[in-house]
C-alpha cells in the first residue's frame, strides 16, 4: 500500500475528521466565541446548486454553536480558510512538500494535484506559512554548540550585476544535533548579524564561525567562540581540553551549517529555480522546518506532515496580503 492510499488523502469526510483530530484534540471549538459546549454537527447541508454541481456540494465538517448560534468548520482560523480547494488535496500537498527534502515546485504540484498553477503557487506559500516556527527560545543551551554562517543567494530587487553586493544575504544558525533558524538580512556587517546572534544563541553555548571580520567582535560577546580559517583552506580541526579528570574534544568547524546550505541551494536552484526577494523568508522557513524535523531527530515524513498541519492553526495568508 502507498502512503497516499490513506483515506484522508482521497475522501473529503475522512480529511475533515483527520484535521479535526489534530487541531481539535479536546473536541470542536467554536471559531466565533470559543465555546466547546453545546456544539452540534450539521449533516446533509449542501451548497447552492450551480452549473458544475446542479445538486450542490455537501458541506463536510460543518458545526453550529449553541452559544452564539453561528456556523463554523475546522478550516476557520487556519491556512485553509476561504479556500475552494478540497481539504483532501490540501493534505496531499502538505505531505508532498514535507516529504520532499529539497522541496517540490509549484509546477509539479499543479500537475500532480490537477489544479491551476496559480492555485499551486499560493498553496505552497500558505503551507510554508504553516511551517513557520514560533519558537524563539535560545539555541545551544546547557553548553551546546551552535554554528553561524552567511551565504548569498539570488538577486536583490532592482539590481542587474553579478557581484556579491547584488545578492540576498542569508544568515543561518544551526545547533549541532538540533534545529536550524535562517534569516534574510541586509548585509554581513556586525550591525546586521550581532542582534540576531545575541537574541537566538544562549550565552553559555559554544559559537562556531568562519574567519569573517564581524565575528571577531561578535565572538567577544560569548565566553566560548572558535573560528576556522577558510581562506587558508582550513575547514575543521580538533581542540582538546582537560578539566580535572574530564577530557573534552571539541570539533571546530562550520560543516553542519554548510551542509544545511548545500540542501538549501540545491532545492532553490534545482527545484524552485526562481525566488523573488520578498518571498525568500518563506522558503527559508520551509527548509528550516524540514531540517529541524529530520529523520536523524526521529521525525519521519508522516510526523513531519502532522507537525506542519498543527502549525496551520492560527495562521492566515491571503492573496493580497503584503509579504
Amino acid at each position: 500500500m502507498s502512503v497516499l492510499s490513506r483515506p484522508y488523502f482521497h475522501d473529503e469526510a475522512a480529511a475533515f475528521q483527520h484535521v479535526e483530530e489534530i487541531l481539535w484534540p479536546q473536541g470542536p471549538v467554536c471559531h466565533h466565541c470559543g465555546a466547546m459546549d453545546r456544539i452540534y454537527k450539521l449533516k446533509g447541508v449542501r451548497t447552492k446548486p450551480s452549473k458544475k454541481s446542479p445538486e450542490g456540494i455537501e458541506r463536510h465538517g460543518l458545526y453550529k454553536c449553541g452559544e452564539c448560534r453561528k456556523q463554523f468548520t475546522v478550516r476557520m482560523g487556519t491556512i485553509f480558510e476561504e479556500s475552494h480547494l478540497p481539504l483532501h488535496k490540501w493534505l496531499q500537498a502538505i505531505h508532498l512538500i514535507c516529504s520532499s527534502k529539497k522541496g517540490i515546485s509549484a509546477n509539479q504540484l499543479h500537475r500532480v494535484l490537477e489544479v491551476t498553477l496559480k492555485t499551486a503557487w499560493f498553496l505552497g506559500h500558505r503551507i510554508r506559512e504553516a511551517m513557520r516556527s514560533d519558537d524563539f527560545s535560545p539555541m545551544g543551551g546547557n553548553g551546546g554548540t551552535v554554528e553561524s554562517d552567511e551565504t548569498y543567494f539570488g538577486k536583490l530587487a532592482g539590481t542587474t550585476g553579478r557581484g556579491m553586493g547584488n545578492k540576498n544575504v542569508v544568515l543561518t544558525l544551526v545547533e549541532r544535533g538540533g534545529k536550524a533558524r535562517s534569516f534574510h538580512i541586509a548585509s554581513t556587517t556586525m550591525k546586521a548579524v550581532l542582534p540576531i546572534v545575541n537574541k537566538y544563541i544562549a550565552k553559555e553555548a559554544w559559537l562556531m564561525t568562519d574567519e569573517g571580520m564581524h565575528y571577531r567582535h561578535i565572538g567577544k560577546h560569548f565566553p566560548k567562540h572558535r573560528a576556522v580559517n577558510h581562506s587558508a583552506d582550513e575547514y575543521g580541526r580538533w581542540e582538546y581540553s582537560r578539566d580535572g579528570e574530564k577530557f573534552t574534544a571539541i570539533n571546530v568547524s562550520t560543516n553542519t551549517v554548510e551542509g544545511y546550505y548545500s540542501i538549501f541551494k540545491r532545492g532553490m536552484k534545482g527545484v524552485y529555480q526562481h525566488c523573488a526577494e520578498h518571498h525568500l523568508h518563506r522558503y527559508l522557513a520551509e527548509f528550516d522546518f524540514r531540517y529541524s524535523n529530520r529523520v536523524a531527530l526521529g521525525v519521519d515524513d508522516g510526523v513531519r506532515a502532522f507537525l506542519a498541519l498543527k502549525g496551520a492553526k492560527g495562521k492566515r495568508l491571503t492573496y493580497r496580503q503584503p509579504c
